[in-house]
C-alpha cells in the first residue's frame, strides 16, 4: 500500500489532508487513494446539517462534535462546504472560523471545501470526500450544506440523517413551511430556543408533521440553544435513534449505495464538464449569424473527446 495512505489509515492527520486534497481535485493518485478507500468505507453514519443561512448551523455542528467526541467517544470527520464567488470560485471558509477550536481535538478531522456554483447542497468533491472519511475510519460524518434554502434539498442522496436548522424570529416561517427544504429533515431543530417566537416556530413545524402521512420514521422535532448548549443531549440522541431506525429498517446500506450512485454521476459529469470548456475555448467562435451550426459543431467535437 501508498506509504501516504498507509499513515492516513492510521490517523496521522497531515497524510490524511494530504489524501482529500488529491482526491479533492481528483489527481490520478487520488482517484486511486478514492478507489482504496472505497473498499473499506460503507459504515459510517452520515448526518446532513442543512438550513437557512444565519440559522446557526456551524455553532451546533461545533456543539455535536462536543457530545459525540467527548461524552459518546467518537472519531468524527466534519466537511463543511461554502458558497463560492461566482467570479473567482475561492471561498471565505467563513463556516471553519466559527468551529477553529475543534481543530485541534485528536479525534476530529475537519475539511472545508468551497461549494463552486454547486448550490444543491452538495458537490462531487464533496461526496467523494465523505467516501473517503468513510474508509478512513471516521464515524459520524457530519455535513454542513451551502445553506441556500431549497435548494439544499440535493443532500437528500448523500447522507442518511438529515437535520434542517431552523431558526425563530426571522419573519419568514410560513415560507418556511412551504419550502422543498421542509419536506426533506428526519429531524427538525428549532435553534435559538431561548428566543420568544421559538415556541410558536415550534408548534408550526410541530402542527405540519402531525398533519402529514409518513410511512417509517415520522419526523421528529427539537428546540435547542447551539450557543448555550442546551438540548445538545437529546438531538445526539435522536441522531441515533435515526441511525438504529436506518439499520433496523434495511435503508443504511440503501443511502450509501445512493450516495454512490450520486458520487459517480457527479464524478462523470464534472469530466464532461471540463471537456465541453476545453473544447469551447479551442474554437475560434465569430459567426454568430449561424449559431445552431456552431452548436451542432461543438456538440459533434465534444462527443469525439469524449
Amino acid at each position: 500500500m501508498d506509504k501516504l495512505l498507509e499513515n492516513a489509515l492510521k490517523g496521522d492527520e497531515l497524510s490524511i489532508s494530504r489524501v482529500l486534497t488529491k482526491i479533492e481535485y481528483m489527481t490520478d493518485e487520488g482517484m486511486k487513494y478514492l478507489e482504496e478507500l472505497s473498499k473499506k468505507a460503507g459504515n459510517a453514519h452520515t448526518i446532513g446539517i442543512t438550513g437557512i443561512p444565519g440559522a446557526g448551523k456551524s455553532t451546533l455542528i461545533s456543539s455535536l462534535i462536543e457530545e459525540f467526541s467527548k461524552r459518546r467517544n467518537k472519531k468524527i470527520g466534519v466537511v463543511m462546504i461554502d458558497p463560492s464567488s461566482p467570479i473567482s470560485m475561492g471561498s471565505f471558509m467563513g463556516n471553519r472560523i466559527r468551529i477553529q477550536d475543534k481543530t485541534m481535538m485528536n479525534n476530529v478531522f475537519i475539511r472545508s471545501i468551497a461549494s463552486r456554483g454547486h448550490l444543491g447542497g452538495v458537490s462531487s468533491e464533496a461526496i467523494m470526500l465523505i467516501e473517503a472519511m468513510d474508509g478512513l475510519g471516521f464515524n459520524p460524518i457530519i455535513v454542513e450544506t451551502v445553506g441556500a434554502g431549497q435548494t439544499d434539498t440535493e443532500v437528500v442522496s448523500s447522507v442518511h440523517t438529515i437535520t434542517v436548522v431552523n431558526v425563530p424570529g426571522t419573519g419568514d416561517e410560513i415560507q418556511a413551511l412551504k419550502a422543498g427544504i421542509m419536506e426533506i429533515g428526519d429531524i427538525y431543530v428549532i435553534n435559538k430556543a431561548e428566543y420568544p417566537e421559538a415556541d410558536v416556530l415550534y408548534d408550526e413545524i410541530k402542527f405540519a408533521i402531525d398533519s402529514g402521512n409518513w410511512d417509517g420514521w415520522k419526523p421528529l422535532v427539537l428546540k435547542v440553544s447551539a450557543l448555550k448548549k442546551i438540548g445538545i443531549k437529546e438531538l445526539v440522541d435522536a441522531i441515533e435513534a435515526h441511525e438504529k431506525y436506518l439499520k433496523e429498517s434495511g435503508k443504511f446500506t440503501k443511502k450509501i449505495d445512493e450516495r454512490r450512485k450520486k458520487m459517480i454521476e457527479l464524478i462523470i459529469r464534472r469530466k464532461i464538464d471540463e471537456k465541453i470548456s476545453e473544447v469551447i475555448n479551442k474554437e475560434a467562435l465569430d459567426n454568430w449569424t449561424d449559431l445552431l451550426t456552431i452548436v451542432n459543431r461543438i456538440y459533434d467535437d465534444v462527443k469525439k473527446s469524449l
